[in-house]
């Protein structure tokens, strides 16, 4: 599979480079089709697979847009609200309110791992949107994934970081669940100069993505748990599924603007999500955490829910140019949060103590 990724990936250069662009694409695809499938074969790398197939996912909506805008008449966009709450519904299923102990008897941890997820990606957000030179709107989404609460994907990196997991799985539970009324406050006051914002609707619209479909699914999980296995194991995949669903359908809706930006945006989302890591760290030693939840605290604070920030770009009705950032996110932190999980999977958590 290697081989047949290096082939087709020669390939995409030389007809990239010979301004054959339309020619290029479906051996585009099949490069990042092979990687993932190369990917699965080795066991460090497995991690990966899922990245490569949303890269495959994503290659395929810029070079062929037509298939991801509409079927019959019908706009894909529309999808993006309900696909969004599907992946909250997921959220909740796997929650309880045992999660939420950690808050009580270790609140140090919690406390910091939400101010910072709250502070950090904001201001870095919104210094990058001033520093781009992008139209406000476009400006705007950078500001936005820095203004959404954490992810799912920040819980898996933390187990594979030997980091602490039940923190990691409540900070982004308190974070999601606070996100209706922090997230507009912070899009009024950061992005407001961009952008106009409602922050009443925005409210209104987080807490219909988010509040609704979670509390359906600490229903079902309270009425369920253990009963219904193939959900348990299914609900990942299909949270996977519609993550990728989303990034496709926005890419294909803002193609041409991606295409003059598409470089300094990646440059821009990259820097703002190391730099979240980094500083999430950082702060977290420097405010006496211990190793393991100071690498908890790095991933939430990097890794940010970039299906809620496409849906609220959805509700703005600025999908192709607000959401575009957040298609970006997506992918790219699932990239450096499987690398730098990796690094600390190999590298020994020091026993230490919280100042």
């Amino acid at each position: 599979m290697w081989g047949l990724c290096a082939i087709t990936s020669v390939i995409t250069i030389f007809l990239v480079l010979a301004t054959e662009f339309a020619s290029a694409g479906p051996f585009a695809v099949s490069a990042f089709l092979f990687l993932a499938l190369a990917c699965r074969e080795h066991e460090a790398l497995k991690g990966y697979a899922f990245t490569s197939l949303i890269f495959a996912a994503v290659t395929m909506s810029l070079f062929y847009p037509e298939f991801f805008l509409a079927w019959g008449g019908y706009k894909l966009s529309g999808l993006i609200i309900p696909l969004v709450q599907i992946i909250m519904f997921g959220m909740g299923t796997s929650m309880s309110l045992n999660d939420f102990a950690a808050v009580v008897k270790s609140p140090k941890g919690v406390v910091i791992g939400v101010s910072l997820q709250f502070l950090i990606m904001p201001l870095l957000g919104f210094g990058l949107a001033r520093l781009s030179g992008f139209e406000p709107e476009i400006a705007a989404g950078i500001i936005l994934i820095g203004c959404s609460p954490s992810g799912l994907a920040s819980n898996v990196m933390s187990y594979l970081a030997k980091a602490n997991v039940p923190l990691s799985l409540t900070v982004t539970s308190v974070t999601t669940l606070i996100a209706p009324l922090v997230t507009p406050m912070l899009m009024h006051q950061l992005a407001g100069t961009f952008v106009e914002i409602d922050m009443v609707k925005m409210m209104f619209d987080i807490a219909k993505m988010i509040l609704i479909p979670i509390g359906a699914g600490l229903v079902f999980n309270k009425l369920f748990s253990g009963k219904l296995d193939w959900l348990d194991r299914a609900m990942p995949i299909v949270s996977m599924a519609c993550i990728a669903l989303i990034i496709v359908v926005i890419t294909a809706a803002g193609r041409d603007s991606l295409l003059s930006i598409g470089p300094l945006l990646i440059l821009l989302v990259l820097i703002h999500n190391t730099m979240g890591y980094l500083l999430g760290y950082s702060c977290s030693r420097l405010l006496g955490l211990p190793e393991r939840d100071s690498r908890t605290v790095a991933l939430e604070v990097g890794m940010q829910n970039g299906g809620l920030a496409s849906g609220i770009a959805k509700e703005m009705g600025k999908i192709a140019t607000v959401g575009l950032a957040a298609a970006v996110f997506g992918p790219l932190m699932n990239v450096t949060g499987s690398i730098l999980a990796s690094y600390w999977h190999r590298k020994p958590v020091p026993e230490s103590r919280a100042l």
